[in-house]
């Protein structure tokens, strides 16, 4: 791991259980967020394990008293044995109804955090900035949230029992040996810490395993979501084969690293239950040889035998414990660093701004996504209230950047960005952001219906600014088409209706919005030419008294554009309208040849 580089292993070993210690408070702070539930189960386990603990005393003393009978030659007392047996069933079914409970609560507790942590999640990515969350795949991303909490939940809820009844059975179980045969409970004793030295050693190495495992199901989840959406990409060129290649050398990872993950783990076990059947066998020797000499009743050595059990249980039932918690703990830690992740920070009190002129200036604005690879240089710009400035350039010429910035989806290194002569970095971003339309090229809708995509652009929006919205910008007339209207139900990749229908309800959804500055990314990019004239009139008028940033490949839609900016490598190369640029014979020249073949529209 990248935080590990340049220490030693020993160093690693260190910052590993460090960081294993302060995942696991976090988890038990998500966990107790209901202290009176949490002290229930803690109590519930408790007594039923304390009443377990005396189980094995009290079937002793009815052994005890049958061998003594037999050995003097009397009757057996039916009547003793009655009355233990009796109390053997009340004290089972007692600790059977407080492990009912513990359990309902457990899975209260643990189900409580899911949704806790599900919440903070979903919340949180709201929060995130887009630099930050472009980190990650779109299915590494739903992987933390249902994988792996999923994980944590599972693995907590057993394992929260588990650690109490053996705490409360470690102590109980050896208050017990103790005062049948101290001698007896010394030898257990030495087991305990060779079983604990090799339990660490274990998990230690099957912990880098687990985190490995998690970060191989967040790779494969994401890249399964990517192939699934393009799945029609994929069978057009045949992609088949290579994606599947690609697939199998994730999944062979993630194989590789559970199996091991799973196999050292699960090897604990057999160790722990080896460690503890040495253990048992000197207890038997020389527990045998008490009993010769009368040091020790048969009775006696019999719930000592039990007893030794039950102390070597919650040992060898801890080495699972451990196990499931390398696995719990590498899931939180996926969780916790996308909740860690630093969010955009907002100005404390800041002015709202309620309506813009659109007046928006660049200036001397310097960018990269990374240091050292500038991607916006020096630019500079002045755009008037009501002006449309259309963006062209190359690939890579840093157009999509410009409206990255002016969205505020990341912020400038250098310089500055104002609307209406105010810095955007003193607006908070949902202000800035509410007085903005976007239309982009991919053009995502969610599923629904045809009115609810429409209404996604303003809070309560009527049924009657719906209609008018959707005949403004050309819609109306294929919605009415469809079976249900306006109700008619579309699926998040809108294939029930064709690309410009798409686009032409995206457009509806900007100018119910009504917005002060209008942005438009290629809109027009995949569709035919009759349906382009048709969302290009949809969106002249949406552009009608609107400061627009219009960003094109296709030059015939920015004719008529009042200023139009020619970037080359994050500069202004050219400036100016339509005719002057091709008076000019530059850059823009050039790229309206290559389009038109020299055509003029």
């Amino acid at each position: 791991m990248p935080r590990f580089k340049g220490v030693t292993e020993r160093d690693r070993r260190s910052l590993r259980s460090a960081d294993s210690r302060r995942i696991m408070k976090r988890l038990i702070g998500y966990l107790n967020q209901d202290k009176l539930y949490m002290a229930l189960a803690i109590l519930f386990t408790a007594i039923a394990t304390i009443i377990d603990i005396f189980t094995p005393w009290i079937l002793g003393l009815g052994i005890t008293n049958i061998f003594d009978s037999v050995k003097a030659g009397r009757g057996i007392d039916y009547g003793y044995l009655n009355r233990i047996a009796l109390i053997l069933l009340a004290m089972y079914i007692t600790s059977s109804i407080f492990y009912f409970f513990r359990g309902r609560i457990l899975v209260k507790i643990t189900q409580k955090t899911v949704f806790t942590l599900r919440k903070e999640f979903s919340e949180k990515i709201q929060r995130l900035p887009v630099a930050y969350l472009d980190r990650f795949t779109v299915g590494d991303l739903l992987s933390r949230m249902t994988n792996d909490m999923e994980s944590v939940v599972n693995n907590m809820r057993q394992n929260i029992a588990q650690i109490i009844s053996a705490v409360v059975t470690i102590i109980g179980t050896l208050a017990m040996m103790l005062y049948i045969e101290p001698r007896l409970t010394i030898i257990s004793l030495i087991v305990l810490p060779v079983s604990a030295f090799v339990t660490a050693k274990v998990a230690g190495i099957s912990q880098r395993y687990f985190r490995a495992k998690s970060h191989d199901m967040g790779r494969v989840d994401g890249y399964m979501e990517e192939i699934i959406t393009a799945q029609e990409v994929v069978k057009s060129f045949t992609f088949e084969d290579r994606s599947m290649t690609e697939f199998n050398a994730i999944n062979d990872a993630l194989y590789d690293n559970a199996y091991k993950a799973q196999f050292i783990s699960g090897e604990i076990m057999p160790l722990m239950g080896f460690i503890s059947n040495l253990g048992y066998v000197a207890i038997a020797v020389f527990g045998g040889f008490l009993v010769l000499n009368g040091a020790i009743t048969v009775g006696s050595i019999q719930a000592f035998f039990q007893y030794s059990r039950k102390l070597n249980q919650p040992i060898s039932g801890m080495a699972e414990v451990v196990g499931a918690l390398q696995s719990a703990i590498s899931a939180a830690d996926r969780i916790f660093h996308v909740l860690d992740g630093e969010e955009e920070a907002e100005v404390e009190d800041a002015a709202p701004l309620d309506k813009l002129k659109g007046e928006v200036t660049f200036d001397h604005v310097r960018f990269g996504y990374e240091k050292n690879q500038v991607v916006i240089d020096d630019f500079s710009l002045h755009v008037k209230p009501g002006e449309t400035v259309a963006i062209v350039g190359p690939t890579g010429a840093g157009k999509t950047t410009l409206i990255n910035l002016l969205m505020r989806f990341y912020e400038p290194d250098h310089g500055s960005i104002s609307v209406d002569g105010v810095d955007i970095r003193k607006l908070t971003r949902e202000n800035l952001r509410s007085h903005f339309g976007m239309v982009l090229q991919d053009t995502w809708l969610f599923s629904g219906s045809i009115k609810d995509n429409i209404a996604y652009g303003k809070e309560g929006a009527t049924d009657e600014a719906i209609r008018a919205a959707a005949k403004a910008t050309y819609a109306d007339n294929f919605i009415r088409t469809l079976p249900n209207g306006y109700d008619e139900i579309i699926t998040e990749s809108g294939s029930e209706i064709s690309q410009g229908q798409r686009q032409l309800l995206t457009i509806a959804r900007a100018l119910i919005s009504d917005p002060d500055i209008l942005i438009l990314d290629e809109a027009t990019s995949s569709v035919d030419t009759r349906t382009e004239k048709l969302i290009q009139k949809a969106m002249d008028r949406l552009m009608h008294g609107r400061t627009n940033f219009v960003i094109a490949h296709r030059l015939s839609t920015i004719v008529g554009a009042d200023v139009i900016l020619v970037l080359k490598d994050g500069n202004i190369v050219e400036q100016g309208d339509h005719h002057s640029l091709m008076a000019r014979k530059g850059e823009y020249y050039e790229l309206y040849h290559s389009q038109f073949e020299g055509k003029e529209i």
